[in-house]
């Protein structure tokens, strides 16, 4: 292949990446939702509007991370093997949720999920509407019972207020991280009354505390619902009035999505039910999601039970597909899904045998090598040929001088005269990117990446490399696959070529050492592979 040619491929294939990596995170994917929220007939819409705060009118960031904090005064913990939650006794809420198997930047420290700080809010809130004085988030409850056991725990709350009783009860099992939430109302008056539950997450708009400066990953809003399936909208989005979401649907679910992580609200299946987002405050710096279901008529003295479930944890595929349709889809490949889940479902079968994320890379590389083996013998074989015909294109070169029409038909008689199609070593390249692509968001995006280590040195496969290896092996495989190439017949392009290997070197030092370690291994591979062909090429 013409060592222009090769260095356009490079240039190209690396712009995919940084252009689609920006487009995911400055667009949303765009739905064209035709149902809209009904008005309710025999209720005011005012009656159905979330209180975020108490007696406040206008929600500010401070205003409200002011009045959160006050939920800390009052809480109950609770913990299983891989979740640690408090309660604010205001409003039953989750204030504060800390993923037991996941460390935090500071290794010493859990991951902190939910939160409420002077510098971070993110919490999970329910309640009633639809009638004055009912109970919701704002709320004192009181926690009547806790039972723990071998299976999980299992903690209840209550509050009457205006003669309505709402009993909510969170169910953890081991080892899971889905919670069963059942909120029971108890109508203790002596009218009938129609009441909603709504189910919300309300976070602010801050990167997560593992963000990486050098590549940007989604962190926004997530829904998810049979008629127009997943759907993220980011918090941009809504600030510029941009959101477009299916707002009325009767199963789904809702749920705020960074990067390795996800709390999501699933419902019980309701024909009444409503999405919502919304931005709280005019600083747009708090958002909130959350559903809208109609419980039904509930007469004196009868009661109505209403169970759901949350998500409070890693985006675990295999775990969240069991909760919930769809709910996996948080994991979310873009338009390279169709490539990038068979290729994640391949490295858990390998993961299977080898216990290790590191070898299961290793060797998923060398599987892709060996099942793109034939494309890739046909580029190389190309560029051997026009390799060993390189001194007689310098020649011509030297011949033709300035001519450049000249300089071009001899090349195309030359080639013409030894059968080398100069597009020969393009299209393998061509048909091999979205894998490329593909299995690059799969190691960015997986979560088994987080913590996971490999040898000696590499501690996390999520993080960059600290001794910054294998950066450098892959600089030097690049210039080992550059002397392999044909030399370009322009000095000034020599030069650029042999720079290239810095700039993508450079560019690894900030990048998963998952996805250099795969890059590493392709290198060395396709060295092994070129260096066969060209010597073969070669011989007379």
């Amino acid at each position: 292949m013409d060592i222009r040619r090769t260095l356009i491929w490079i240039i190209f294939s690396c712009s995919i990446l940084v252009l689609w990596n920006n487009w995911q995170n400055e667009n949303y994917i765009k739905t064209n939702s035709k149902a809209l929220l009904s008005e309710t007939k025999d209720n005011d819409t005012s009656q159905k509007h979330v209180p975020l705060l108490k007696n406040s009118k206008k929600e500010t960031v401070k205003s409200y991370i002011s009045f959160a904090k006050k939920l800390m005064d009052d809480t109950v913990t609770i913990e299983t093997d891989v979740l640690k939650l408090t309660f604010s006794k205001t409003g039953a809420q989750l204030i504060k949720a800390e993923l037991l198997k996941y460390t935090d930047k500071d290794e010493n420290k859990h991951k902190v999920l939910l939160d409420i700080n002077d510098d971070f809010l993110y919490t999970i809130q329910s309640g009633l509407l639809g009638l004055e004085n009912i109970p919701n988030h704002n709320n004192k409850f009181d926690m009547f019972s806790k039972k723990t056991s071998d299976q999980g725990i299992e903690i209840s709350f209550s509050c009457e207020s205006g003669g309505i009783l709402l009993t909510k009860t969170f169910i953890l099992k081991m080892n899971s991280y889905a919670i069963k939430v059942n909120h029971k109302v108890t109508n203790k008056s002596d009218k009938s009354i129609n009441p909603y539950l709504y189910l919300q997450i309300l976070r602010d708009n801050s990167d997560p505390s593992d963000s990486s400066s050098f590549y940007k990953t989604f962190n926004g809003i997530a829904l998810y619902s049979e008629k127009e399936k997943f759907q993220k909208i980011s918090f941009k989005d809504i600030s510029n009035n941009k959101a477009k979401y299916i707002k009325k649907s009767d199963n789904g679910w809702v749920a705020m999505v960074q990067h390795y992580f996800a709390t999501a609200c699933i419902p019980s299946i309701d024909s009444n039910r409503a999405n919502e987002i919304v931005e709280v405050d005019s600083d747009n710096k708090i958002f909130a999601v959350r559903t809208i279901e109609s419980l039904g008529q509930i007469e004196p003295g009868s009661s109505h039970e209403n169970l759901s479930f949350l998500w409070i944890g890693p985006q675990d595929q295999k775990q969240m597909s069991e909760v919930s349709k769809g709910l996996d889809l948080v994991v979310d490949y873009g338009i390279f899904t169709i490539i990038a889940k068979p290729l994640f479902n391949l490295m858990n079968l390998i993961f299977s045998l080898t216990k290790n994320w590191g070898w299961t890379i290793v060797l998923l590389t060398i599987l892709i090598k060996i099942i793109f083996f034939p494309l890739a013998s046909k580029s190389y074989r190309s560029m051997a040929r026009l390799k060993r015909i390189s001194p007689r294109i310098q020649l011509i070169k030297e011949q033709c001088g300035n001519d450049t029409k000249k300089f071009n038909s001899s090349i195309i008689d030359l080639y013409r005269k030894e059968k080398i199609n100069p597009l020969g070593g393009c299209l393998p390249m061509i048909i091999q990117i979205p894998v490329f692509i593909s299995l690059y968001w799969v190691l960015l995006s997986s979560v088994e990446m987080r913590g996971a280590s490999w040898i000696f040195w590499i501690k996390d496969l999520s993080a960059t490399d600290p001794f910054m290896i294998l950066p450098i092996i892959m600089m030097l495989t690049m210039v080992i696959q550059i002397k392999l190439n044909p030399s370009p017949p322009d000095p000034v392009q020599a030069k650029v070529m042999m720079i290239m290997p810095l700039v993508f070197g450079g560019m690894m030092f900030f990048f998963p050492s998952g996805l250099v370690l795969y890059w590493c291994v392709n290198n060395i591979l396709s060295i092994i592979q070129q260096w066969f062909i060209t010597r073969e090429t070669h011989r007379p």
